[in-house]
């Protein structure tokens, strides 16, 4: 192994934050990934770094608000799966879906750059179910950017989240 790389599972419990958390911030940061088989994984494949993005990535750790999510949380870390028009008027088949606590919250930052998005609909959603919720929610959709899509009919888009929905159990609490 070389010693310029360093694995996700390790700057997890460094800096205390999900595994989940981490890959999203290195997505968007468009760092790229090994997968190795280690040792420390029982000869499993392991996510890695370089030093040089790892160098990145911390500074970003520091300014992500969702960064404080640990692996005992993650399970029943609760919040919303929403979806946002994005130009509404004119491009009203893109969207962006997520997972955010606070809806109101994300759209204000998703504003900075889509002035006229506006929240679609937002559903009770555990953060363990957003990958598999978007993966359901998205096929056939043309995918734009992380989490940006496009769709020429945005009733189905809505019409597989209602049934994504219907069939978990009912949040409470």
């Amino acid at each position: 192994m070389s010693d310029d790389l360093i694995s996700v599972t390790e700057i997890a419990k460094t800096h205390s934050r999900h595994r989940s958390v981490l890959h999203k911030i290195i997505k968007r940061l468009g760092i790229e990934t090994r997968r190795i088989r280690s040792e420390e994984a029982r000869g499993q494949e392991t996510v890695y770094i370089t030093l040089t993005d790892y160098s990145l990535l911390k500074a970003e750790i520091e300014y992500e608000q969702d960064g404080d999510l640990t692996d005992e949380t993650a399970a029943e870390w609760r919040g919303f799966l929403y979806i946002v028009q994005l130009e509404p008027q004119l491009d009203p088949g893109r969207f962006k879906i997520g997972f955010a606590t606070s809806v109101e919250d994300r759209l204000k930052s998703h504003k900075t750059s889509a002035p006229f998005a506006t929240v679609v609909r937002q559903w009770p959603c555990k953060l363990l179910w957003e990958k598999t919720a978007i993966e359901g929610i998205t096929q056939e959709c043309e995918k734009l950017h992380t989490e940006v899509f496009r769709t020429s009919d945005f009733e189905i888009v809505i019409a597989r989240a209602e049934g994504f929905f219907a069939l978990m159990p009912k949040l409470v609490g």
